[in-house]
């Protein structure tokens, strides 16, 4: 929360820098903004490559049928929710905004940098992506255990960098994209558009929740307000923890509570507070959809356009930081390469994603008790088709 407070405060602060300060100040801000974001820009593929390749290793080995169930409904979750969050979006943004293209790039801005610095990443996104595979896959099958600890150490020293430098000046760095839109004139637009999209992000997120406790509870026999209900203590305090790993306990717990068996649980929930981001999914999509249409010259995407972009979502997120804001910036890379986000747009996104960070995670880990029924469910049919076969088999032996 208090990360919140003062990315608040600090799109108060760039408005006001850029309405009534002296255009030295506000273009120390922007000058602030400019290089951070060449800091940023160059962080994002090394997140990328090491964050998903040491999550690819770091899966639990020998529990086959039962991981790869919880994998594919956590994807099938997050994916679909994506394509809710679209198809929502595109309809209600528009008309409720009142506003399009009311942002230019940054680049293009009424306020210059004094110095401007390139940081060229050292590879692109796409490129990333597919070294996270090649070596995740690779070291998995071939056990190279000291190539595993590299990358496991590189992800500790990104995560490093994330948590004392970067997520601590991103208010600064919001700042100086406030204070460049106010120069411009084009600031309240923006922050009428930030509005709706967030309330529509949360009702979205309490949409999606409905329909995975009313598949869970319809599987199970249960009254799906009632699974609901048990799970509201992991709610709560994600709300206030912004993080899934910190929740884990109270998810467990509350999984338990709506009857999910104790081994499972203990095996589904931790597993999908990393793999299952259906709200943060939500959120980022949602608010992809509204920058473009504050954005000048960025066209609203189509669903076969935006379908990739859901799709590779998915797939980062599996391994996005665990740290408040991880999911959008392990998204950074996807917005830029496939959607066309400029920095500013990017900025954009990570003011709007950030100031209801709390409200994604606490949809996520609601969405773990769900997934967490639906595979207990599945594994307890399972059980019991083996056990039919068995007792038959033997039967037929006998005979």
């Amino acid at each position: 929360m208090k990360l919140i407070l003062k990315l608040i405060a600090g799109i108060a602060a760039g408005i006001l820098v850029g309405l009534f300060a002296p255009e030295w100040l506000a273009r120390l801000l922007v000058t602030f903004k400019v290089l951070f974001g060449e800091l940023l820009f160059f962080t994002v593929p090394l997140l990328i490559l090491f964050y998903i390749t040491s999550g690819i290793t770091g899966l639990p080995r020998n529990s086959g049928a039962l991981l790869g169930r919880t994998l594919g409904t956590a994807y099938a979750s997050t994916l679909l929710a994506g394509l809710l969050a679209y198809l929502v979006a595109a309809i209600l943004v528009r008309l409720l905004s009142g506003t399009e293209a009311a942002v230019e790039e940054v680049s293009h801005g009424v306020l210059l940098p004094f110095i401007a610095l390139e940081i060229p990443p050292l590879l692109s996104v796409m490129s990333a992506l597919t070294a996270a595979f090649i070596f995740g896959l690779g070291i998995a099958a071939t056990g190279a255990e000291t190539l595993k600890k590299v990358f496991d150490q590189g992800r500790d020293v990104i995560e490093k960098l994330l948590v004392t430098l970067i997520i601590p000046l991103l208010p600064f760095y919001i700042a100086g994209i406030f204070a460049d839109l106010a120069a411009a004139g084009s600031v309240f637009d923006t922050l009428q558009t930030f509005g709706i999209v967030l309330l529509l992000a949360v009702s979205l997120h309490w949409t999606w929740i409905m329909v995975l406790f009313t598949i869970a509870g319809l599987s199970a026999g249960k009254s799906p307000f009632a699974l609901v209900k048990g799970m509201l203590p992991a709610y709560f305090t994600a709300l206030g923890t912004m993080s899934s790993a910190a929740t884990i306990p109270v998810t467990l717990q509350s999984a338990r509570d709506n009857g999910v068996r104790d081994n499972i649980a203990s095996f589904t929930v931790p597993l999908c507070a990393t793999v299952h981001l259906s709200g943060s999914t939500i959120t980022i999509v949602s608010c992809a959809i509204a920058v473009t249409v504050l954005r000048e010259g960025l066209a609203m995407p189509g669903l076969f356009d935006i379908l990739p972009f859901i799709m590779m979502l998915g797939v980062v997120m599996m391994a996005a930081p665990g740290v408040p804001g991880g999911a959008v910036m392990a998204a950074v890379g996807l917005l830029s390469s496939m959607l066309g986000f400029g920095e500013v747009a990017i900025a954009l996104m990570i003011a709007l994603y950030m100031a209801q960070d709390s409200f994604g995670t606490a949809a996520n880990v609601t969405g773990d008790g769900a997934i967490a029924m639906l595979i207990d469910r599945a594994a307890g049919e399972a059980g019991n088709a083996q056990d039919g076969n068995a007792a038959t088999s033997s039967a037929a032996d006998s005979s």
